[in-house]
């Protein structure tokens, strides 16, 4: 098979690349070749054993894209459209992927970077940049997915005076990279509100469980993760996060960039059925040759093309500091879903071999209903669009 690389004005009608910079395109093009050389070649395999080649983390900080957006601390330091760029490139290879450099740079990374103190950050974001260090971001719980203020996990105050810690209590689900981490990023309720703490992974009482027998994200991690009485150092705490705020802004980072990834597991979907329609006879045409399958291939190609525009000009804003809190969720809402569109309908060309590990684009259908789920389900960005263009809060 042709590489991703090969195809791409196929993808790119409206000559799209004429928007980016020089260096815009350097960024993609190295992540792309990152792609085709150590994601391809093992995506199956990974997928259909269900693990992640743990591996690639420190290949992932050699690459520059572990806290691609952070500046400092041994962080890359790039625009927030090189790292759209680079989640775009990453998810046409699979989307546990782009989750791994998610997980440990939008979320864990953020929140030191956002909120942690500076013994903190220059404790722990180097060594993640570089993927030395693996970080987790626990949010989630078995019943506050959508609602994290919902959340029964809680942290108590041990001992009194400045150098009183924490007694830690609690249960999170669906958090990711958590059996493999190093770190901890851990959302508990307060005296004070919600508060985040930083619990190094090997803390007594702190126990980490893969999830199984998954039909999505096969190739990522995802952990049930208990607190049992984990004692914590007064240096523990987040200083700067306080109430939801503090996990919401890590979660709208990671939100950004699946704006973009979503695109990128649209456009592999639809690079591989434009190639096998091609190669594909039936009737004594290539299947390329007839009309329904041309609408099909149109169809996918409008809407990849209308979802990198939107991802594109979303980086832009965010580049200019102009981001507003209820596009995001627009551009989440928009791209996953015509994602998973595109998906199933490249599928449908690839017929009875489209069911197999041989081609992608069943793989990026179950991996995007995962995507579709995390970081705000399409309900959730549907109220917060909602509410934003009618003043009116529907949530409760």
């Amino acid at each position: 098979m042709s590489s991703a690389s090969e195809t791409t004005d196929a993808s790119d009608v409206l000559a799209l690349d004429a928007l980016l910079s020089p260096e815009e395109l350097a960024v993609r093009e190295r992540v792309r070749d990152f792609t085709d050389q150590r994601i391809r070649p093992g995506i199956a395999g990974w997928y259909e054993d269900g693990v992640f080649p743990l591996e690639l983390a420190q290949e992932l900080g050699e690459l520059g894209v572990l806290g691609m957006q952070l500046h400092g601390y041994g962080c890359p330091g790039r625009s927030a459209v090189e790292y759209g760029l680079a989640a775009l490139e990453l998810e046409a290879g699979d989307s546990g992927i782009r989750t791994f450099v998610s997980v440990q740079g939008s979320l864990a990374m953020t929140a030191i970077h956002k909120w942690g103190s500076e013994d903190q950050k220059q404790e722990w974001l180097p060594r993640m940049a570089a993927g030395e260090l693996i970080g987790s971001f626990a949010l989630t719980e078995p019943s506050a997915g959508s609602d994290p203020a919902a959340m029964r996990t809680v942290a108590r105050r041990d001992g009194t005076g400045e150098d009183a810690g924490w007694v830690l209590d609690g249960t999170k689900r669906w958090i990711g990279l958590a059996s493999v981490a190093d770190v901890l990023v851990v959302w508990a309720g307060t005296d004070d509100g919600v508060r985040g703490f930083l619990v190094p992974a090997a803390t007594p009482g702190v126990t980490a469980t893969p999830i199984g027998r998954k039909l999505s994200m096969r190739a990522s991690i995802q952990c049930d993760v208990a607190f049992d009485g984990v004692r914590l150092g007064p240096e523990a705490l987040l200083p700067a996060a306080r109430g939801l705020r503090g996990p919401f802004a890590c979660l709208n980072e990671a939100r950004y960039g699946i704006v973009w990834g979503a695109m990128g597991a649209a456009r592999d979907s639809y690079e591989a059925a434009l190639r096998y329609s091609q190669e594909r006879v039936q009737f004594g045409r290539p299947l390329a040759g007839y009309q329904l399958t041309q609408e099909k291939l149109v169809n996918m190609l409008v809407e990849i093309q209308k979802g990198t525009l939107l991802a594109l000009q979303l980086g832009r804003l965010k580049d200019a500091g102009k981001l507003r809190p209820e596009q995001i969720p627009l551009g989440k809402l928009n791209n996953v879903r015509e994602a998973i569109a595109v998906a199933r309908e490249a599928r449908t060309i690839l017929g009875g071999n489209g069911i197999t590990l041989d081609y992608s684009p069943l793989r990026h259908a179950a991996n995007l209903e995962s995507v579709r789920t995390y970081e705000g389900t399409d309900e959730v960005h549907t109220l917060i669009l909602g509410q934003h263009i009618t003043g009116l809060s529907a949530f409760r």
